[in-house]
Order: structure tokens, then sequence, then C-alpha cells
């Protein structure tokens, strides 16, 4: 007489089969469901960045010149006899003037990005100046630069000077992902430069807050 094979009855069931399909599948599931928190919490920070940008390029719009040696009210004044008077400035006859980091512009960029000259980090919300580090704390100054270039507009011996074109982008931040950023390594994806442009107004008002 001839017996069926022992593990037959284990082939044939069926009662783990279930939990088996959910161990495998759970991973890819949490993995998805993670990259969708991910992606939200990167838009976050990609809007935290835009939003800091556009208020530090408006605070730079009507403060005094952050570049050391550069006056917009006195780049385009006449000399002793020139015959430049009235005629209109192009675009890329003068400059650009950039502001980048140390040392040159530090005081001002403190002003702008922690809300003093004087700051060396963020001030809290409601203390001193309002600044960019309150609405995205990830920026410092050398992660800004600030552009001045000729607008087109305005003209030699314009009173109050130059109109300017000024340009705020943001340099090496990198997206924080601290789930993807763990499992795949990618927490080194640089934020894009998004720069801001705004025209100048007199780079005067509220030049010392």
């Amino acid at each position: 007489m001839v017996r069926a094979p022992r593990f037959r009855p284990f082939i044939r069931e069926e009662s783990g089969v279930t939990l088996a399909e959910g161990l495998i599948v759970m991973p890819l599931v949490l993995l998805v469901f993670a990259a969708f928190i991910e992606f939200g919490y990167a838009m976050f920070q990609w809007n935290q960045t835009v939003k800091a940008l556009q208020f530090g390029a408006r605070k730079v719009a009507v403060s005094g010149s952050m570049v050391t040696g550069f006056d917009p009210a006195t780049v385009t004044v006449l000399a002793s006899g020139s015959t430049n008077g009235g005629v209109a400035i192009p675009v890329g006859a003068l400059g650009p003037w950039t502001c980048t980091g140390r040392p040159a512009c530090t005081a001002e960029l403190n002003r702008i990005v922690y809300g003093a000259a004087t700051a060396t980090s963020c001030n809290a919300v409601g203390t001193g100046s309002p600044a960019m580090c309150q609405l995205n704390p990830r920026i410092g100054i050398d992660n800004v630069r600030v552009t001045y270039m000729m607008s087109g507009l305005g003209y030699y011996g314009r009173p109050g000077g130059a109109v300017l074109t000024i340009r705020m982008e943001v340099l090496g931040i990198t997206f924080d992902l601290p789930i993807l950023g763990a499992i795949l390594g990618i927490n080194n994806v640089t934020v894009p430069a998004m720069p801001v442009t705004v025209t100048s107004e007199d780079l005067n008002t509220n030049s010392g807050s």
C-alpha cells in the first residue's frame, strides 16, 4: 500500500497565505505612504523658502545699499561738465553689484536675514525687526545672494539715484527629508535658487531697522 507523502497536507495548507502576502506588501505600502508625506513636507519647505525670499527682497528694496562701496544715489550722478543729463540708463550699462555672505555685507545681511545688524542667529518671532529666518529658520546669511542691476528705468542725474532691479536668491540649502533621506540617502537634494526680483524704491526707507 502506497502512502501519500507526509508534506502534501502542508503544501495544501492556506491558513498563512494572507499573513505572508501582507508581510511582502506592507513595506512597499509604507514606502509609498512615506513618499507622499515627504513630498508634502518638501513642498512646505519650498513654500517657506519662496516666502522668505519675497519678504527679504521687499525689505532690500526699501533699505540702504547692502554692497560696500556701492551707493545707488551717487552711481549715476552727473560729473562736472557731463552732457549725459536726462539720458536714459540702458540695462547693463553699469553693474551688476553683488552681496554674498561674509565679510563685505555681513551687517546688512544680518539685518535682513536675522533681524538686526549685530545678530548672529534668528530672533524669536515678535522680537526685533521681522526677518527672513522667521519664515524659514534654515536660511542663514551664507545662503543668500543679493544682486543689484540696472533696470533700464531712470536717467543720469535722476534725483534719488538709479532705479535698480534687485534679485535675491537662496544658495546651498537642501531639503530636509527625515524618512526617505534615512532610507534612500537623498538628503542632499538642493533647494533651487528660486530668484525673486523686485524694482528698487528709494533705497533709504527703514534702512536702520
